[in-house]
């Protein structure tokens, strides 16, 4: 895997904006980047499906997932002043929120910069200072005075999309990657990197990746994804979140540098103990770095791939990374390496009779 490729491609899908149901701009990166590797389909949610041209009837089908869109916000109404209301898409702590950049998308395609707006310490009582925000009092500033100057001047609406206004960066010597949406743009690199590497190798399995929309409100796409490709076994990619800042050493799971993590369960899922112990003993067989993961909350589209059709064996491979669902996300490049190794390790060893097994 060519290290300033796989860097570039996870830029340009971390700037993407898609969050849950105007993924456009983050589909358009990826028939970029997947071109000439397979086919290339969408279904009517704007699920993006990857198939190799070498499938054979009879084989298990193997799906790859990793969901497209990212958490983020949507006009709910103009208010006379011209600020805006917004709900959130996905899940938001609302002391997360305020006085940060976000972008809304106009009625034209551009993407214009806001802020959440907050008070000023000057404007809060002791008792305002001691209070948590919600959301549901935030408003976002494009800068307008009024709703006639947002409506025709700005050219915004209502349920135009926001999303946070981050850019990408990579720090070589210390080997971090910051961003946005790496849940679960970094899934979505590592899915097409998988492919890559195993393009023109003969393998036992018929492979299939998907690009999954509106996993953030419900692994939505995910479900009329399984129910397309039909798949028999499954990996699905994920940014997980880190739990190495702020977390007593003894309980840490989820660390950055240490290699993907396997959860073995999570609040939709417990992961198929079979598969679950091949992929772990494949990483070990193979030097690759892993971490295990117990969860009581949170949820991956594993949670309805495994559901679907006659049960699916899946195992999620989760990327660290740290402060998902904030602006801002941190992880590390070595942990992306390695998930996609593993992936490919995983795949290899595939074949009929072992998954029969699990």
């Amino acid at each position: 895997m060519e290290k300033d490729r796989a860097l570039t491609l996870i830029k340009e899908l971390s700037n993407a904006r898609g969050v849950s149901g105007f993924e456009d701009e983050v589909l358009a990166v990826l028939r970029h980047h997947a071109s000439g590797i397979g086919e290339l389909s969408e279904d009517a949610m704007r699920n993006l499906y990857f198939r190799r041209p070498d499938r054979k009837d009879g084989r298990p089908v193997l799906m790859l997932d990793a969901h497209s869109d990212e958490i983020g916000f949507m006009v709910r109404a103009i208010r006379l002043n011209g600020t805006l209301e917004f709900v959130p898409i996905g899940g938001w702590v609302a002391s997360n929120v305020a006085a940060h950049r976000v972008l809304v998308r106009n009625n034209r395609g551009e993407w214009l910069p806001g802020i959440v707006a907050s008070k000023p310490p000057q404007y809060l009582s002791e008792a305002d200072k001691k209070q948590a925000p919600e959301l549901s009092q935030m408003v976002i500033d494009v800068g307008a005075s009024s709703e006639r100057e947002v409506k025709e001047d700005y050219c915004i609406s209502i349920a135009a999309p926001v999303v946070p206004d981050v850019s990408f960066e990579y720090h070589h010597e210390r080997d971090i990657m910051t961003g946005k949406a790496f849940d679960c743009r970094l899934g979505c690199a590592a899915l097409v990197e998988t492919i890559r590497t195993l393009a023109g190798e003969t393998l036992n399995v018929n492979l299939a990746g998907v690009f999954t929309a509106q996993e953030e409100v419900g692994l939505r796409g995910a479900i009329a994804a399984s129910q397309t490709l039909k798949p028999d076994i499954a990996i699905a990619f994920e940014g997980s979140p880190a739990d190495d800042a702020g977390m007593d050493t003894n309980t840490v799971q989820t660390a950055l540098k240490k290699g993907p993590m396997l959860r073995h369960m999570d609040a939709r899922m417990i992961t198929n103990p079979r598969f679950q112990r091949f992929a772990l003993d494949t990483a070990r067989k193979n030097g690759i770095p892993v971490q295990e993961g117990v969860r009581t909350g949170g949820a991956t589209n594993a949670g309805v791939i495994h559901l679907s059709g006659k049960a699916v064996p899946v195992i999620v491979i989760g990327i660290p990374a740290r402060y998902i669902h904030t602006h801002y996300s941190m992880a590390s490049y070595s942990d992306f390496e390695n998930a996609v190794k593993l992936a490919c390790e995983v795949i290899r060893a595939l074949d009929e009779s072992v998954i029969r097994e699990f």
